[in-house]
């Protein structure tokens, strides 16, 4: 493992920043999310992929590049997770302050 972060360490490190700026980005999007349903069939995908990766299933070069691009996955993930933290502690310093005020949604109308 050491020779496979040693090698790639820039790939990752660059999946790791631009996770960092997805997750900086993705505290103020106010989408609808992910339904039950989806998140539910990713995660099966996600842990069946990793359960092939863990078992070496998959030999040579395949099972190599999968072992990457999940252990990319990983820092990704872990950069999302920061850089969400980071915006989120920033903005509620920044609401504290009284730099920002407090938006709330008009209420919807019924049509």
């Amino acid at each position: 493992m050491t020779a496979f972060l040693t090698f790639h360490w820039g790939w990752l490190t660059g999946a790791l920043l631009l996770g960092l700026a997805m997750g900086w980005i993705s505290v103020v999007q106010h989408g609808e999310g992910l339904s039950k349903k989806t998140a539910q069939v990713i995660a099966l995908v996600l842990v069946i992929v990793v359960g092939v990766a863990v078992s070496r299933v998959v030999p040579g070069r395949p099972g190599y590049w999968l072992d990457l691009g999940l252990v990319m996955f990983a820092a990704y993930l872990i950069g999302c997770a920061i850089g969400s933290a980071l915006r989120d502690r920033l903005v509620a310093r920044q609401i504290a302050a009284g730099r920002i005020p407090v938006r709330s949604d008009p209420p919807k109308s019924a049509s």
